[in-house]
């Protein structure tokens, strides 16, 4: 990981992914879904407060009609202003509208966090990659079903990638 990140405000977004109250409550690993909640609330904070885009992504399952308990984002995540994202397939941004909302706002760069780090997360920041945008993964603002899973994206695929940093070390500068 790096020092201290340099993100210009007018042309970053922060991406939450998957943070739903069934998702947060199973075992993950290397930290609480718990954990993972307060990093990415206390990211969206400084988000919103330098004027920035949030965007919450969240799942729901393909032709059912009822979604499992538990499938809207957690409670109090989303403020007015954010951007609410469901996905139907492991990444956010086939046949959601993702880019074309980003590229309104003039994002160039997004900040990743939430669950899992080695799935919705991954799947959605190699097709931000392919789409032209730079990545910046906030590690402790991510978990996985296992320590490995976890530890693999975060070590070896993310500074392939994009920046891998954590929370503390995420500033904006105006551009």
């Amino acid at each position: 990981m790096t020092g201290p990140l340099a993100l210009d405000p007018a042309r970053s977004a922060l991406v939450l992914v998957d943070l739903m109250d069934r998702i947060v409550a199973l075992p993950l690993e290397p930290r609480k879904g718990t954990e993972v909640l307060t990093a990415a609330e206390e990211l969206a904070t400084a988000f919103r407060t330098v004027g920035a885009p949030v965007v919450l992504v969240r799942v729901e399952r393909p032709g059912v009609t009822d979604q499992p308990p538990g499938s809207g984002l957690v409670t109090g995540l989303a403020r007015p202003g954010d951007i609410e994202i469901v996905k139907r397939t492991i990444g956010a941004f086939q046949g959601t509208g993702l880019d074309a909302r980003l590229r309104e706002l003039g994002v160039a760069t997004l900040a990743f966090g939430g669950i899992a780090t080695n799935l919705g997360v991954e799947s959605t920041a190699r097709a931000a990659l392919d789409l032209g945008y730079d990545l910046v993964f906030v590690e402790d603002a991510m978990a996985a079903f296992t320590a490995a899973e976890h530890e693999s994206s975060v070590r070896l695929d993310f500074p392939r990638l994009g920046t891998v940093v954590t929370a503390d070390q995420v500033r904006f500068v105006a551009s």
